[in-house]
């Protein structure tokens, strides 16, 4: 008998939320195996899924993967930055920031790493961001920024232009909609960042 998956969608469930369907099943767990070696979920961690539609090569939405593998966390750094246009480089890990312990998780649809921040940093500058139907959290232009910088160690741009040779050569950033910004999320972030001095800097980048 097959397991209707179609009220899942693309969005990512439980062993447990599978339960209510398994009931007449003396061992559950290995029709989930089979399942999945038929290619019609895709396993992304102990315990959750995703619906492959009969295609074991379908992946939903890897930042709506990404807030479900671990959280309290959302999209940002590379994967942010590049999603918005302001890097060129393709992305290949799907990054996140999380309040949590930083960690990484690998599994069939890709590399999922995750990187911590302070709890009163954490929630500035969030968004519900939406892709192919699905909506999942990511930080805004701004904050991925931010956290690019907070959270890359050893970084130190102390002064204005050594911020500008980190924007527009180290990472290449697209100074056009880098002007677009908005310096208020980067003030936000400074009054509780440790790099607080160039988060600010940033604020006057914009401004000048």
């Amino acid at each position: 008998m097959d397991i209707d998956l179609s009220q899942f969608c693309e969005a990512p469930f439980t062993y447990n939320e599978l339960a209510s369907q398994l009931e007449d099943y003396a061992a559950p767990k290995n029709k989930v195996q089979y399942m999945e070696r038929q290619g019609k979920i895709i396993r992304l961690k102990k315990g959750m899924y995703v619906n492959a539609h009969g295609n074991a090569s379908f992946y939903s939405s890897t930042g709506l993967i990404a807030n479900h593998l671990y959280g309290p966390s959302y999209v940002s750094l590379h994967t942010a930055l590049r999603f918005y246009g302001l890097i060129p480089e393709h992305v290949y890990t799907t990054t996140s920031v999380t309040m949590g312990r930083s960690r990484e998780i690998v599994n069939k649809v890709g590399r999922f790493t995750y990187t911590h921040v302070a709890p009163d940093y954490y929630p500035i500058g969030i968004t519900r961001q939406k892709e192919d139907d699905l909506c999942f959290l990511m930080a805004t232009p701004e904050k991925a920024l931010c956290d690019l910088i907070v959270c890359t160690k050893k970084l130190r741009l102390r002064s204005l232009s050594s911020l500008f040779v980190y924007l527009e050569e180290d990472m290449r950033i697209d100074m056009e909609l880098f002007a677009e910004m908005n310096p208020a999320i980067f003030e936000a972030c400074a009054h509780v960042s440790k790099k607080s001095q160039t988060l600010l800097n940033l604020a006057k980048l914009l401004r000048r």
